[in-house]
């Protein structure tokens, strides 16, 4: 009769040996990432930026499916309800997995239960633009003009309760001036009616508006960050003029819960590896999103420390969930 510790010993064995298998034979079919915005958002940048190189040392293509509407929640929802075999993962945010859970009455989803964490890639920071007409040209005459005016202020984001919602809402809060939300399906919308003067100010992240800024379709009023940005030190921050101020964003690739973790580990490793290859990382920096490579055990706190902290956020300025 075979001792019982060694049966518990052969049967860890066994365990660990069908893990690494597993791991070694994936993946065997190509790899859906959705991503829960329209192209051109940042969390669309990443994955276009890194599929191609996970595709060729992975050996198999890594399709992107955008699914946008409902400020993320549809593509989530899509993401939480796939077989969580590691042939569906998803690029997750701030807004979507630790502000809207605070901000929305109802998800489709939970944040902390129906996702796998995987790796965390970026963090960036927001910009504040303009339309090239309006009556103020920098953060301190678009306060200045808000207290003037009170709920004149038109702006545009990718939709009620989202993470660039809740951003120009603590602006507002500390700052002490009001303003008149208008709600869109995607960044792509607002910076269209920016352009047009359909609304007076967007907020998105500053990787998707940057060439239009370039460009003088629109003026940046400022960017999120609680300090100079190191490599674009001429950038203006609101922190200068509201202190405390800080609204910075991340984005990382998260699973459905249940994922193994032998995949979601060897997942870990092409993405880190991926974001590390000079051409993506340089192209991620210019885009305004810097590099974290972390562990889906790092990246799974982080998401707790997160929501934690934007919900005491959404308490403390006063957002009713919608």
């Amino acid at each position: 009769m075979q001792h019982p510790l060694l049966y518990a010993f052969a049967l860890l064995a066994g365990i660990g040996g069908h893990a690494a298998a597993l791991a070694q034979a994936y993946p065997a079919k190509p790899i859906r990432v959705i991503i829960p915005f329209p192209p051109g958002e940042a969390a669309d940048i990443i994955a276009r930026l890194l599929s191609p190189v996970m595709a060729e040392r992975m050996g198999q293509q890594i399709v992107i499916d955008n699914r946008a509407g409902a400020s993320g929640q549809i593509g989530l929802e899509l993401l939480k309800n796939a077989t969580p075999d590691g042939y569906t993962i998803g690029v997750g945010q701030g807004g979507t997995l630790v502000v809207a859970p605070h901000t929305y009455k109802k998800l489709p989803y939970d944040p902390l239960k129906d996702f796998t964490a995987v790796a965390l890639n970026a963090t960036n920071y927001l910009a504040v633009v303009a339309n090239p007409n309006a009556q103020f040209k920098n953060a301190a005459e678009m306060i200045a003009w808000c207290k003037a005016n009170p709920g004149k202020l038109t702006l545009g984001t990718n939709g009620e309760g989202g993470y660039p919602h809740l951003a120009f809402e603590l602006l507002a809060s500390m700052a002490g001036f009001k303003f008149l939300h208008v709600p869109y399906k995607g960044a792509t919308q607002v910076a269209t009616d920016v352009i047009s003067g359909q609304v007076t100010v967007g907020i998105g992240s500053y990787s998707s508006l940057s060439t239009l800024v370039q460009s003088g379709r629109m003026r940046l009023i400022g960017v999120t960050n609680n300090a100079r940005v190191p490599d674009k030190p001429d950038l203006p921050v609101f922190s200068d003029l509201v202190p405390g101020y800080d609204m910075r964003g991340w984005f990382g690739y998260i699973a459905p819960a249940g994922t193994p973790r032998a995949i979601v580990k060897r997942l870990n490793e092409e993405i880190n590896r991926a974001m590390q290859q000079p051409e993506v990382n340089a192209k991620l920096v210019t885009a305004g999103l810097y590099v974290a490579n972390e562990s889906p055990e790092f990246y799974a706190e982080f998401i707790k420390k997160e929501y934690a902290k934007y919900g005491k956020i959404v308490r403390d300025i006063g957002f009713k969930p919608q």
